[in-house]
């Protein structure tokens, strides 16, 4: 795979059990590019182990005062110094080649789970961990791909110039093929600190950018409480710890450097005074000391891979292991004997067995849930993203589960909205240029989510002067607009889409009361026909649904019109109309809640439904 190939046409099936079982898997998805980049690292280590045979020729060939010999050497040395030039240039060539390859083979499988896994990918990741993965963990994980196929070639490359030197000279290559594998080996008792210790630090720097991803998202709200310098101070402890940790870490790498100086300096000494004993002793040659020596020498360069290797990989696993646990998240599936379907998309009634919430084909349905996590996660559950811990049986659409469909069938049959949806930038148009049925255009969708003033200020905004709001560009997360703009900009999103079943988590939340109801009778009005689900507490808005839903304690325990729940059920009026302890204590029909009309109503269509 070349550069200019990529994007890959399949990234392939990672090994996601873990990091080092992803980075084996990630190095042998690209053999070809391994195996290339050691050979020519092959070559360019052989021309640095014949520099020493022929520096060693040329002094022998001085002393002995022999031309021809001479000549050889420094046409020898010529041929190496050319080995040495090729085989860098193509090795680094190859190197980097791997590097940018892996790294956008682990981007593209991160692009690919993210779009399997949509929304409920950041209730299951945080943010923070995700934009670490996808930038700073990418290059780590390249960099060990790349230091891999020369760390290789360093290997076979000492090994050979270890027995040449044992064949040639055994006198002092034993003492070389001795002191090599013992200056190889001996900083690996630090690793595993080193490796701790960077470990730490890679932890504390993802908790840092989690934690400025947070601020920056929640500015405005900061700003307008005046909390921004609070969680400026905690960001700025929280990098103070990562610059503490470090420092620890680079005290620890800085330690097995030093190793890795001293301890091939000693044996360097230790050959160069051998050896001048052996020449003495007339035992060996002046020239045969000249090679060992510059054999030695240029050893030191193929065992820094080493070093090398040991930091790419201390530093890549903690990052193949968050890139791992981000590839192994799945969507959850609910399997039973009948297999999977095709891709007809089915409609009909929504039901969740779970709770027992049943939204009727063609109406718009609001549930009324005491508990706002408790809503989310049933949001979640009705679009198919439930939480991987949840064991429940999948909800129903049609009679078939969400779960058995193919993903992009179920995500186009049930919609689910945020509580806080996200505005990517770009301009309006773009932003409602989206997958739908054509039945609903923008103008109408913006309409239903009365959006004029929000056209109005994308049109005074507008800084190229068109006066057309569809051309006006939108900040990233919509941070130019107030929160209600976003809202309503999102649910004119969702309009557009016109899904058979949409789910709308709170949508209303952000905006005053009488554009609260506007809303509710437009989308009304804009959605007949289709199956809407809407999760509020407001009564402006929960008096235009055709029926509501009243659960508690994660499950149905109410249905009925809003009027008729708000006049014959105390826990429903609670939560509505957000009434105290003392004054539910002086309503007797609190204490008989469970038996109203209402209340068996809802339990005679949970039993039909099911």
């Amino acid at each position: 795979m070349q550069i200019r190939d990529l994007p890959y046409p399949d990234p392939g099936i990672p090994d996601a059990r873990s990091g080092p079982r992803f980075l084996l898997w990630l190095g042998r998805s690209q053999l070809g590019g391994q195996i290339k980049a050691v050979c020519w690292g092959l070559l360019h280590f052989a021309g640095i182990a014949g520099l020493s045979v022929g520096a060693g020729l040329a002094v022998q060939a001085v002393i002995d005062r022999s031309g021809g010999r001479l000549a050889f050497a420094g046409g020898f040395i010529a041929l190496c110094g050319a080995a040495i030039s090729v085989g860098d240039t193509m090795l680094h060539r190859t190197a980097v080649t791997n590097w940018i390859t892996a790294a956008a083979r682990v981007q593209q499988l991160l692009a690919r789970k993210t779009a399997q896994l949509g929304a409920a990918l950041t209730r299951r990741v945080a943010a923070g961990e995700v934009v670490a993965v996808s930038t700073g963990d990418v290059e780590k994980i390249g960099w060990f791909v790349e230091a891999l196929s020369r760390f290789l070639a360093a290997v076979i490359a000492v090994v050979l110039v270890c027995v040449g030197l044992v064949l040639y000279l055994p006198e002092l290559g034993t003492l070389v093929a001795v002191g090599v594998p013992v200056l190889a080996v001996a900083v690996l008792p630090l690793l595993p600190r080193a490796a701790q210790r960077a470990d730490v630090q890679r932890e504390k720097a993802g908790k840092a950018t989690e934690l400025a991803s947070d601020t920056v998202a929640g500015l405005r709200v900061l700003r307008g409480i005046g909390g921004e310098e609070l969680f400026l101070g905690r960001y700025r402890a929280a990098s103070q710890e990562v610059r503490k940790a470090a420092v620890r870490s680079a005290r620890m790498w800085s330690l097995i450097s030093a190793i890795q100086v001293l301890l091939p300096g000693i044996m360097l000494i230790s050959v160069i005074w051998y050896g001048a004993r052996l020449v003495l002793d007339g035992r060996i040659e002046v020239g045969g000391l000249v090679t060992v020596y510059s054999a030695v020498t240029l050893l030191l360069f193929p065992l820094r891979h080493f070093e090398e290797i040991a930091m790419a990989y201390s530093f890549s696993r903690p990052s193949a292991k968050r890139a791992a646990r981000v590839l192994s998240l799945e969507r959850t599936a609910f399997e039973d004997e009948r297999g999977g379907l095709d891709d007809a998309r089915p409609t009909g009634d929504l039901y969740d067995p779970a709770t027992g919430l049943l939204a009727p084909s063609g109406l718009l349905t609001a549930v009324v849930c005491g508990d706002p996590d408790a809503a989310g996660r049933l949001a979640e559950r009705l679009g198919g993203h439930a939480a991987a811990e949840e064991k429940s049986e999948s909800v129903l659409l049609g009679g078939v589960a969400l779960d058995d469909l193919p993903l992009d069938a179920a995500r186009a049959s049930v919609l689910v909205q945020d509580k806080d949806p996200v505005l990517l930038s770009g301009t309006l148009a773009e932003l409602l240029d989206i997958p739908a049925s054509g039945a609903v255009d923008p103008e109408k969708a913006l309409a239903a989510a009365q959006c004029g003033d929000v056209l109005d200020a994308l049109i005074q905004a507008s800084v190229d002067g068109s006066g057309d709001p569809m051309r006006s560009r939108i900040t990233e997360r919509g941070r130019s607009l107030s929160g209600g703009q976003r809202q309503r900009l999102a649910l004119a999103r969702s309009l557009v889409t016109d899904p058979e079943v949409l789910v709308l988590d709170e949508p209303t939340s952000a905006v005053d009361s009488h554009t609260e109801a506007r809303i509710a009778q437009s989308v009304k009005e804009l959605r007949a026909g289709r199956t809407t689900v809407v999760f509020a507490s407001s009564p402006l808005l929960l008096d235009h649904a055709d029926r509501v839903v009243f659960i508690h304690e994660g499950q149905v325990s109410a249905v009925g019109s809003h009027r008729e729940l708000v006049r014959d059920d105390p826990g429903y009026r609670a939560v509505v109309t957000r009434e105290t302890e003392d004054e539910q204590s002086g309503t007797a029909a609190a204490q008989r809640q469970i038996m109203t009309p209402a209340s068996a109503r809802a339990r005679e269509e949970i039993e039909e439904s099911a």
